[in-house]
């Protein structure tokens, strides 16, 4: 057996050729001091409360799933560097969707592979045999991902017997090659109907989704192919799939089919989409013309959605979590020992609108459980801003043009969120965000329609130093934006030419999730 010791973030990792896969082996190196961790934490840019890598890059999120009382987070992540490269997946797990626990590298680049991103199911019933029971639960974590080779990419699956904290690749990978240098992002989940796993995947240079099912989640069939359909200005990537009810109603269930594009997307560069339909377990009906599409989100800073798998039926919310960066600057944030942000995890439902049914997201709730206890400050003048924010605005219907909370320091920088009548849209303007060069795709104004709701647009923006996520009319419309102002922003104000009583904002402080222990919601 070869053995070989290397330091990845910190953690001392040994790599075992075992006769059965390759086992990963991780020994923690000694941690930061107490001190080298509060720095790393207080970065100016350092969001408080969205999930960011301890250091060095990270994209996208992976493997989505709840486990033994745990969510768990992998994600696409350079343990070596702050920009893109060496592909592994990063890990964390939480309780509570919001205190995250760094943990080691789950699945490495070995052997001239990289682990590209994938998904983490719960094989409840042992089906792939890679299970070792515990009494009488049979159940263990299996991950289904993306090999990488720069002339090939492969589906391959590893397998966890102790809660995701060490992973065997199976022997028998790659369990499916088509022998292309473009085919990845497997999404894997259990069809009760069809009694067997389906995969979903993307052929990104030709705009297709292909689906496969299998009985153990190593021998694989193909079943159909969706596409080109919505969007094609780019290379589709980081597929999902699931039923959601329409208005909450159990008899009338849509699927949501996800699909990210880069580039193309509304605000430039990287972006998701997604398609309304029907799928029977082996192919996906659009309930849309083929030449619509529906985008997920109006900003420039969210891409890559997964969702997470085996949330309890008792639960029963589809939440899922976003990459908040864009492929066209994701390797020039001004950060300093990291690169990515993960969004705050957003429930997902289907409501009919005058235009049909559409997606509508809103945050977890969970994430009230950070907000300061006592009353919310009502933003009337110049107020000062927390470095954690959560933020209702409302407008009224009136002879008005815009209307919107200014965002500032004392070094004139600024990002305005606001709401303009005609058109009816929100908007975020970051375009005096920073006042240094920043990369030339950074700076702009990026809006989405929005309607009336008995007269008005209700609004909710969190903010949190470096993350704008903007939820109108409960999720109708969202927009989500990274800001990188050279200092912090700390003040909020209106600006607007509305008549008094036509607008309104309150702000509850939200604590940092490094300070603030968890809380039941």
């Amino acid at each position: 057996m070869a053995k070989r010791w290397v330091i990845v973030a910190g953690v001392l990792v040994m790599s075992v050729a075992a006769l059965r896969g390759q086992q990963t082996v991780v020994r923690r190196a000694p941690p930061l001091s107490a001190k080298e961790t509060a720095a790393a934490r207080d970065e100016p840019l350092r969001p408080q409360y969205h999930f960011t890598p301890p250091r060095n890059f990270m994209n996208d999120p992976n493997g989505l799933v709840f486990y033994g009382g745990e969510y768990h987070l992998f994600y696409q992540h350079n343990p070596f560097g702050a920009t893109w490269g060496h592909m592994s997946w990063g890990h964390a797990v939480s309780r509570d969707l919001l205190h995250w626990e760094d943990l080691p590298v789950a699945l490495r680049e070995e052997d001239g592979i990289m682990i590209f991103s994938g998904s983490v199911v719960v094989d409840r019933k042992n089906t792939s045999g890679f299970c070792r029971p515990r009494g009488a639960d049979p159940s263990c974590l299996v991950a289904i991902y993306t090999g990488f080779r720069p002339d090939r990419q492969t589906q391959n699956v590893a397998f966890s017997n102790n809660r995701g904290r060490t992973w065997t690749k199976y022997a028998g990978n790659p369990v499916i090659d088509l022998g292309l240098k473009d085919f990845r992002d497997p999404k894997v989940f259990w069809h009760e109907d069809r009694n067997r796993w389906v995969m979903v995947t993307v052929l990104p240079d030709q705009h297709k989704v292909r689906f496969f099912g299998s009985s153990d989640l190593k021998k694989w069939e193909a079943l159909s192919d969706f596409g080109p359909a919505g969007a094609t200005g780019g290379v589709w990537e980081c597929p999902d799939l699931y039923p959601l009810p329409v208005d909450g109603d159990g008899a009338d269930n849509r699927w949501l089919l996800d699909v990210d594009l880069n580039p193309g997307a509304p605000a430039g560069g990287s972006g998701g989409q997604y398609f309304i339909g029907r799928f029977d377990g082996t192919r996906f009906v659009n309930d849309n013309p083929p030449d619509r599409t529906l985008w997920v989100d109006r900003g420039k800073d969210f891409y890559a959605t997964i969702s997470f798998s085996d949330i309890p039926s008792a639960d029963g919310r589809r939440i899922w979590m976003g990459w908040i960066s864009n492929w066209l600057y994701a390797n020039e944030e001004p950060t300093e020992t990291w690169r990515g942000a993960q969004s705050i995890p957003r429930v997902l439902r289907f409501r009919r609108i005058p235009d049909g049914v559409r997606l509508v997201q809103s945050p977890v709730a969970e994430l009230d459980t950070l907000r300061v206890p006592g009353p919310p400050t009502s933003i009337e003048h110049a107020t000062p801003l927390p470095s954690g924010a959560d933020i209702e605005m409302e407008v009224s219907r009136g002879d008005w043009k815009q209307a919107g909370l200014r965002l500032s320091n004392d070094l004139g920088e600024e990002v305005v969120v606001g709401v303009t009548s005609d058109p009816l849209e929100v908007f975020v303007d970051r375009r005096k965000a920073r006042s240094v060069p920043a990369h030339a795709e950074y700076p702009g104004r990026h809006a989405g329609a929005v309607r009336w709701i008995d007269g008005r647009v209700r609004a909710r923006v969190l903010f949190d130093r470096s993350v704008l996520e903007i939820f109108a009319n409960d999720g109708e419309t969202v927009i989500t934006e990274r800001v990188y102002p050279t200092a912090p922003l700390t003040r909020i104000q209106w600006v607007s030419d509305i008549g008094g009583g036509q607008a309104t904002a309150r702000m509850w402080a939200l604590g940092s999730v490094w300070n603030a222990p968890a809380r039941q919601p």
